[in-house]
């Protein structure tokens, strides 16, 4: 009779924390397609500013010519960036596996991003199309990723010690 009971609370449990974890995905998805088309957008800002002469250039050149026109490069450069956004975005749920080690977590979380970013860098002429524009992109791709999580692991390393601070203190 017990498990009887037990059971169906159990199953809805489960039924409730997997539409639960869904909506999370789903709701990281939907904010890294935002987010990555508005970073795609300040970077085409920036870098017009720094080498278009004053003149706004939302795409490389080599793109609009691929596509036929600016409009076409610029809705397609668009829908990569909202991609490329939501996989960040998606992929950044691995650094919520605490059962993971962080070499772990580092390692998958930058191969993941990898797999997303080199493909829609190629298909938008952000780099060379060569074997040496591949390795230069991915060097740099692979360096700011690097600053990046020092940054961010030196700062949540200073953000514990003040946890601990107050803990000690209580």
């Amino acid at each position: 009779m017990f498990q009887g009971v037990m059971f169906p609370r159990l199953k809805k449990y489960w039924v409730y924390e997997v539409i639960k974890m869904k909506k999370k995905i789903i709701s990281r998805i939907l904010s890294g397609m935002v987010i990555g088309i508005v970073i795609g957008y300040i970077i085409s800002i920036l870098i017009s500013l720094i080498w278009a002469n004053g003149y706004y250039s939302p795409c490389v050149p080599e793109l609009k010519a691929v596509m036929g026109s600016e409009i076409n490069a610029v809705m397609f450069q668009t829908a990569l960036c909202a991609l490329l956004g939501a996989g960040f975005s998606a992929a950044s749920l691995i650094w919520q596996k605490e059962n993971w080690s962080i070499v772990k977590q580092t390692g998958i979380y930058f191969s993941v991003i990898s797999v997303i970013m080199m493909p829609i860098a190629y298909l938008t002429y952000w780099m060379e199309h060569s074997v040496a524009g591949f390795f230069s992109y991915f060097a740099v791709f692979a360096l700011i990723f690097v600053v990046v999580w020092i940054v961010q692991f030196t700062v949540g390393k200073q953000n514990v010690k003040k946890m601990n601070k107050q803990l000690k203190r209580e």
